[in-house]
């Protein structure tokens, strides 16, 4: 169905930015198909819990078979690998020790914009820390870098999105690295998502860019654990079916490990949804090794593991997904502060389960729409001051500042 917007001679016409009637009876059928849907993600949730018990203590056996599935059959699996531990066992929340030092650190950017009058980029990365039980303030740190001309520019043409996101990241993961330095210990460093650095040539990131950040990366977290620092990625209400994906490969027979590709039995159901019923608040799921291609870039104290861990209240779990590397899960005083730590954070914004820290450092790094404009105006007149003649924006952007936009997406 095509939307027709007739609009007669003197009438100005009329913000019409949906059709919905169309989105009306697309619901309806949504709606007609969602209680069937529903009751079958719920079986699936049961057989998943079902082997997730049945497989417990099986873990000899699923590394072994998730080895087979990589060398033979598909290089590319991406599952949770057991590691010493029941896979349905469960740890509560240990008491949160004397004073320790946190660092939580997240960044924004802005995209380059050829409808504005001048292209650049931008990346901002805010970083707090704090000496929690002690009367210390907590200390902000903002580092903000800004890309013109050549560094808009890599070897294949234009940056692209995802690069701009790969420095991004690179640069939140390395402040904590440098604030560690000079802080008390102990000390908790966390960022905001997975730890893994991810990116592709198919997202325009080039193989050696992608190589020299990840060197840098690697450098940070050699750093951190020469430092003897706990860090950790904080992934909010996580979407990855790692661990469910495991039990697929378990529930695999080994005469059909060529079809694991396709043999996704539990799909729909992620790994919130398996934990979500185990795990009581505060408690947190068995430590979970990373298979996947990425894994090697990882090895020994820095190899990744993760773990689930209920930040919600009793009748409401919020599940969360906490990355670490093994120097810091290996060593239980280390996962013990990791854990007590996340926790106590989490209880500081009442309804809102999310790390206070990490919500300060979001709010600081954030950069504002009027915060965007300025820096706009800043380089024209920086420009036109030496005599650099500066283009007019866009006709598309110009009709965009005529309809008043209120916000800047990051």
């Amino acid at each position: 169905m095509i939307q027709t917007i007739v609009l007669e001679k003197g009438n100005r016409a009329r913000n019409m930015p949906l059709d919905y009637q169309q989105i009306r009876e697309q619901v309806i059928r949504l709606g007609k198909k969602a209680p069937a849907r529903q009751q079958e993600l719920l079986e699936k949730r049961r057989r998943a819990r079902a082997l997730l018990e049945s497989h417990s203590r099986d873990l000899e056996a699923l590394r072994g078979k998730v080895q087979e599935v990589v060398r033979y059959y598909d290089p590319t699996l991406r599952c949770a690998l057991p590691v010493s531990e029941p896979l349905d066992a469960v740890f509560s929340s240990p008491p949160l020790p004397g004073p320790v030092t946190i660092i939580a650190a997240d960044g924004s950017q802005i995209t380059p914009d050829r409808h504005a009058e001048v292209e650049y980029g931008l990346i901002n990365v805010g970083a707090i820390c704090s000496r929690a039980g002690s009367s210390e303030a907590p200390r902000q740190t903002i580092e903000s870098e800004l890309l013109f001309d050549e560094d808009l520019y890599t070897r294949s043409g234009r940056i692209t999105d995802a690069r701009l996101a790969l420095l991004r990241d690179l640069k939140e993961r390395t402040i904590p690295a440098d604030l560690a330095e000079n802080a008390a210990p102990p000390l908790v460093t966390f960022t905001d998502g997975p730890m893994e650095l991810w990116a592709t040539r198919e997202a325009g990131v080039e193989t050696t860019d992608f190589q020299n950040s990840l060197a840098g990366y690697l450098a940070a977290l050699e750093r951190l654990q020469q430092m003897g620092v706990v860090t950790a990625g904080y992934v909010d209400k996580p979407s990855a079916n790692l661990v469910v994906r495991l039990l697929e490969v378990a529930s695999l027979e080994r005469s059909r490990l060529a079809e694991v590709r396709d043999a996704q039995p539990l799909r729909g159901v992620t790994d919130r949804h398996l934990f979500s019923d185990l795990l009581a608040p505060g408690e947190r799921s068995v430590v979970f090794a990373l298979q996947s291609q990425s894994a090697s870039s990882y090895s020994g104290p820095l190899a990744l593991h993760f773990f689930y861990l209920n930040v919600g209240r009793e009748g409401n779990p919020t599940l969360a997904r906490v990355e670490a590397p093994a120097w810091v899960v290996e060593t239980d005083s280390m996962l013990d502060l990791l854990h007590a730590v996340l926790v106590d954070q989490c209880q500081k914004l009442g309804s809102r389960t999310y790390p206070y820290l990490l919500q300060r450092a979001h709010e600081t790094a954030r950069v504002a729409l009027l915060e965007k404009e300025q820096v706009t105006q800043m380089v024209v007149q920086e420009l036109r001051r030496r005599g650099v003649q500066v283009e007019a924006g866009s006709q598309k952007q110009a009709s965009k500042d005529m309809e008043g936009r209120t916000r800047y997406k990051l």
